[in-house]
């Protein structure tokens, strides 16, 4: 556990010391900021942040894959992965650790948009019930965490950061478009699909619908990404 966590703080440090970081950190708050100030500041309408929550799945499209594509794939580049290999950590303990890592920072993007909930206080009567709110950042972070760890996957793949974000992003856009209400597929491909929503799920939670199935869908997709991102850091022992 504390080699994760010294990789992991190792990791969350390095995205501050590289322009990469603050500009993924502008973007997000870019995109929440329009959204805040056109679709929930709107006079006559109920004071909640559902809609921004609902859309995170789109929001955090171009965030998570500008995290996670250099991970493993700027180590690949510069060469450093071999001693990260040979040092006397397990492969698991790596993968664990710069995902927790990534986390972290996105923890660090995600902290900034509290404003938006204080403000939407200050300025709402009557005020928004905290509940959804909490729930809403609940599946930030479950999203979150579940494109952190598809863009792991992906990174440990090429040494390229360019082509893993690319990777990534588009993974990323067609499951949730190919899971989307604009897919008509046929019976029982739509019951498939839709058992993997991603969409419905995050507008339960942006309601203040807390549903275990729905934490357990994203801490599973997770968990099964990270895996793959296990085995193919070690397929690199065995080349």
């Amino acid at each position: 556990m504390s080699a994760v966590l010294c990789i992991a703080l190792r990791e969350a440090r390095s995205f501050f010391r590289v322009p990469l970081g603050w500009v993924v950190i502008a973007l997000y708050l870019f995109l929440t900021g329009v959204v805040f100030a056109e679709r929930t500041l709107v006079p006559g309408e109920p004071a909640s942040l559902r809609y921004l929550f609902s859309i995170s799945g789109f929001l955090l499209l171009p965030v998570a894959p500008a995290i996670s594509m250099r991970l493993f794939s700027d180590e690949l580049r510069a060469g450093t992965i071999e001693p990260l290999l040979t040092a006397p950590v397990r492969d698991l303990e790596i993968v664990l650790g710069k995902f927790v890592g990534g986390v972290l920072f996105l923890l660090a993007i995600l902290a900034p948009t509290l404003a938006h909930a204080a403000i939407l206080v200050a300025v709402s009567d009557p005020q928004p019930d905290p509940g959804p709110i909490a729930a809403g950042y609940l599946s930030l972070v479950l999203l979150g965490g579940l494109y952190l760890a598809v863009g792991s996957f992906f990174s440990t793949l090429t040494a390229s950061q360019t082509l893993a974000f690319l990777s990534t992003f588009l993974f990323l856009l067609v499951a949730l478009l190919g899971t989307s209400d604009l897919v008509a597929a046929p019976p029982p491909t739509d019951r498939w699909l839709a058992a993997v929503a991603i969409g419905p799920r995050l507008a339960d939670l942006g309601r203040g619908v807390i549903d275990t199935a729905h934490v357990v869908f994203f801490l599973s997709g997770t968990a099964l990404f990270l895996a793959l991102a296990h085995v193919s850091l070690q397929s690199r022992r065995w080349r």
